[in-house]
């Protein structure tokens, strides 16, 4: 099954509480600084908050835009790094998705 068709499956609830578990994953890794946990914390936070269910495109340009200045930090460990652009990568597809749909 290609990535595709699986995330055509998938609703947009379900993709984010995968991108929500593995951003959790993170935030308990004790190899990731403590100040960079926090950053991931908030992240975490504007895709579960009021934001993410009154306006999900803006939730999701927000989560996009603090990860992406986490995977900037150069004291992440490079997996986290690595999970982090790969989470970039959901976001932005699950964000042109809801643009479309607007």
């Amino acid at each position: 099954m290609t990535g595709y068709t699986q995330h055509a499956k998938q609703t947009r609830k379900e993709r984010l509480t995968q991108i929500t578990s593995i951003l959790d994953a993170l935030i308990e890794d004790s190899s990731v600084p403590r100040n960079v946990r926090a950053r991931m914390i908030d992240a975490r936070a504007k895709l579960s908050g009021e934001e993410a269910e009154s306006d999900l495109a803006t939730a999701l340009s927000s989560a996009i835009y603090a990860l992406d200045e986490i995977s900037n930090d150069i004291n992440l460990p490079t997996h986290a790094r690595t999970m982090i652009w790969n989470l970039l990568s959901e976001l932005e597809g699950l964000k042109q998705e809801v643009i479309q749909e607007t």
